[in-house]
């Protein structure tokens, strides 16, 4: 059976970084790291191409990337910028093809129409894609595009060129054209999986595609290898359906020395409270489970978790957060990491208030909708809850790759 081509995926190239390259013309041509902030402990969340040529990766040290690549700018990371830069690329890409799902800051999923699966067509699209990149931002912010027959194999291609590559990948083309890649850069093969499919003789993409699918399946102990059978040869396998049921939101930070000591530790709990309320209720949310987790300096941890009857009110979660901050050990000990989790969430619209308190239920609504109001409309921090006053300035913004951001909350 021949399969048309369906997918168009979009993936940036070393996005933070490129980004800074083209709002900081000097740092184009350059190696760049970007990290959470500027300290040789910590870790790099990206990297441009140049500094990729000396072995600098995500996830390298900072102090490592410095003795890989002598002269390597490191740029403490400016997450709201990434995320301005984000929505100005999925509206440059909704001018071009529309956008049906951001799967994070940098990939995005395209279906192609029944009237846009020829080869022609897709690579017009791409080329206008790119063009628009180039004539909007600058050359040093590209993408590479990939189009296939299934979303996961658009993902593979768009990875098999990089930088600012276009591989498409038609039915006729496979399995042969997987051939050259290493079983690692298929997406769904980390380094465990890597290890039991050699435990199993399969050391390559081709011996892969040969393995009959009952093997997989049962390499993999579940239907996914099934799937992943199925995705090797084109089949439609739908990754990038509706999104799941959001199960919890949290919040987490790794405090610098200055914040370590429990009377500043508390200030970056409420900070983290209240962002994670806020997006509770961006969502239209209600919770009725905090937690509190805390790592001590001495790499002890310890969990605290609230029980509370359904709430999105950031202040009953302040008040809560306090009651189990009072609760931990090592009151003298300095804290190295705070996490807040708001868990067992609920749909605003299926959930029944009190019938004893409407009236004040109704106060806290109106409180909570200005808090939110205010902060929307005059910046993200120019209205906040006083527990949270000494980590203000402190507590940044973070991206997970994974996270798709909204431009109107704080993430």
């Amino acid at each position: 059976m021949t399969h048309p081509l369906r997918a168009l995926f979009i993936d940036m190239d070393s996005y933070f970084a490129s980004v800074e390259q083209h709002v900081q013309p000097h740092l184009r041509g350059r190696p760049v790291g970007v990290a959470p902030m500027l300290a040789e402990t910590t870790c790099c969340i990206a990297a441009s191409y140049e500094a990729k040529a000396y072995g600098v990766k995500t996830g390298t040290m900072v102090a490592e990337a410095r003795r890989l690549c002598p002269g390597i700018q490191i740029i403490a990371a400016r997450p709201p910028l990434y995320v301005e830069v984000h929505h100005q690329i999925i509206e440059l890409v909704e001018s071009c093809i529309h956008v049906d799902h951001v799967l994070s800051i940098d990939e995005m999923i395209c279906w192609l129409p029944n009237n846009w699966r020829s080869r022609e067509t897709v690579s017009r699209v791409a080329d206008q894609i790119k063009e628009k990149m180039k004539h909007t931002f600058s050359d040093a912010l590209r993408c590479s595009i990939g189009v296939a027959c299934n979303g996961w194999l658009a993902k593979t291609a768009s990875k098999m060129e990089k930088p600012d590559g276009f591989v498409i990948i038609e039915a006729n083309d496979l399995p042969e054209k997987l051939y050259t890649l290493k079983l690692s850069d298929l997406h769904g093969i980390g380094t465990n999986m890597e290890l039991r499919l050699h435990s199993h003789g399969i050391h390559s993409v081709r011996e892969l595609c040969a393995t009959p699918k009952p093997t997989l399946r049962a390499i993999w102990n579940s239907v996914e290898g099934n799937r992943l059978w199925h995705k090797l040869r084109g089949d439609h396998i739908d990754d990038y359906g509706d999104k799941p049921v959001k199960r919890s939101i949290s919040h987490g930070h790794v405090l610098p020395p200055d914040l370590r000591h429990p009377a500043r530790a508390i200030a970056v709990v409420h900070r983290l409270t209240q962002k994670a309320g806020t997006r509770m209720r961006h969502h239209g949310l209600l919770t009725s489970s905090l937690e509190l987790h805390l790592r001590f300096l001495n790499q002890t941890s310890w969990s605290g978790r609230a029980i509370f009857p359904e709430t999105m009110d950031s202040l009953f979660l302040s008040s809560s957060v306090k009651k189990l901050w009072k609760q931990r050990p090592h009151l003298g000990i300095p804290i190295h990491k705070v996490n807040i989790v708001l868990a067992k969430l609920v749909a605003e619209g299926q959930f029944t208030p009190s019938l004893f308190a409407p009236a004040q239920n109704e106060k806290i609504n109106r409180l909570n909708e200005t808090l939110d109001a205010v902060n929307s409309k005059y910046g993200k921090q120019a209205l906040y809850l006083g527990g949270a006053h000494d980590a203000i300035d402190s507590v940044h913004a973070k991206i997970a790759f994974n996270h798709i951001p909204d431009i109107n909350i704080e993430d």
